[in-house]
């Protein structure tokens, strides 16, 4: 803009030679107009630096905070300076560079389960693994003569064995989960009905801790919208976890609502040790333990409550936990989920 009114300003003072030269003016008529030109050309300079410097200023901040986010650096706020214009473009790249912080700390997140998640595989089956082989080592070297130490023997093989055909079934479902290969087909289904299948595929292990479950149901409940199958690993997933922190000979209570906003309400409590505050909202991420040396021993492979999850979502309920850990000494941990009602 300074060069403009510069240019501008040469033109007038040449075009007033000119006429002088072709005797169109007088000299003193020249000089007049000429200051009068060169009078107003100083002022329009200064009313243009004076306006045109908060525009610099705030060009300026931007340039500064684009260099910055491009070499990974997106904590910096560009002020809101000059006119309205450049601080509602101000405002705009802010909330872009807001939005490219938190998907950047997305990817971070991302790549560091993905480090996790690689680590923890490689462990669960590196584990069972070893075991295998260090007692399939032993049957072939005709090491073990009596036959209870051989079907001893036998039965951990088929136990480890039964360990990694699980988690490898819990990883390819949490995969075809993430991936939306599961095709969402629902149909109504009796919340009764979905807890006497849960329960009774649970019967050996409440019976191996002499577990007592106590349900507790309202007179009447609606069918729900679910796919059975699916839900019922869910169930199953939950009570598991229940069942695995639960003391020997203590008790599990089933408690079902209904919601006004079409929806029921499961809750799952058990007598455990309870859960940290700081690990509830991770207790759902994949291969998350909140004590990771007794969950390795109890045979948690981390990844039941993180498809508990992504089933519940899928059927467009919610999933969470409350517990008192550390509060009263730990009065066990209740999960919980909704599922909608069949409203056809």
């Amino acid at each position: 803009m300074l060069i403009a009114s510069g240019v501008s300003t040469g033109i007038i003072l040449l075009s007033l030679l000119i006429c002088y030269h072709f005797m169109l003016l007088h000299w003193k008529d020249v000089v007049i107009l000429s200051t009068v030109t060169l009078g107003a050309a100083v002022v329009s300079m200064g009313i243009h630096y004076i306006m045109t410097r908060p525009l610099e200023k705030a060009i300026h901040a931007i340039t500064q905070e684009t260099t910055r986010i491009s070499e990974g650096h997106f904590e910096g706020i560009v002020p809101h300076i000059g006119p309205a214009e450049f601080q509602r473009l101000a405002d705009q790249f802010n909330r872009m560079s807001g939005k490219l912080k938190e998907s950047f700390g997305k990817l971070r997140t991302a790549e560091t389960s993905r480090k996790e998640l690689v680590a923890n595989v490689s462990h669960d089956l590196r584990t069972p693994m070893a075991s295998i082989k260090a007692f399939v080592e032993a049957l072939e070297d005709d090491v073990i003569q009596d036959k209870a130490t051989f079907e001893r023997y036998l039965r951990t093989i088929r136990l480890e064995t039964g360990r990694l055909d699980g988690l490898i079934q819990e990883l390819f479902k949490l995969s075809q989960l993430d991936a939306g290969g599961t095709d969402f087909v629902p149909e109504p289904y009796h919340v009764d009905q979905l807890l006497v299948d849960g329960l009774q595929s649970l019967a050996f292990q409440l019976e191996d801790k002499q577990l007592q479950v106590v349900v507790d149901l309202p007179d009447y409940l609606p069918p729900v919208t679910i796919m059975p199958q699916e839900m019922k690993r869910v169930l199953a997933n939950i009570l598991g976890n229940a069942i695995r922190h639960s003391p020997v000979g203590g008790s599990i209570t089933i408690k079902v609502e209904q919601l006004p906003t079409s929806y029921l309400k499961m809750l799952i409590q058990d007598q455990g040790e309870g859960i940290e505050e700081r690990d509830a909202d991770k207790i759902f991420d994949r291969f998350y333990r909140s004590d990771p040396s007794r969950t390795r021993v109890s045979g948690g492979a981390g990844l039941g409550l993180a498809i508990a999850k992504s089933i519940v979502q899928l059927h467009g309920g919610t999933i969470g936990v409350d517990s008192r850990a550390g509060k009263d000494g730990g009065s066990g941990s209740t999960f919980w989920f909704t599922i909608p009602i069949d409203v056809l």
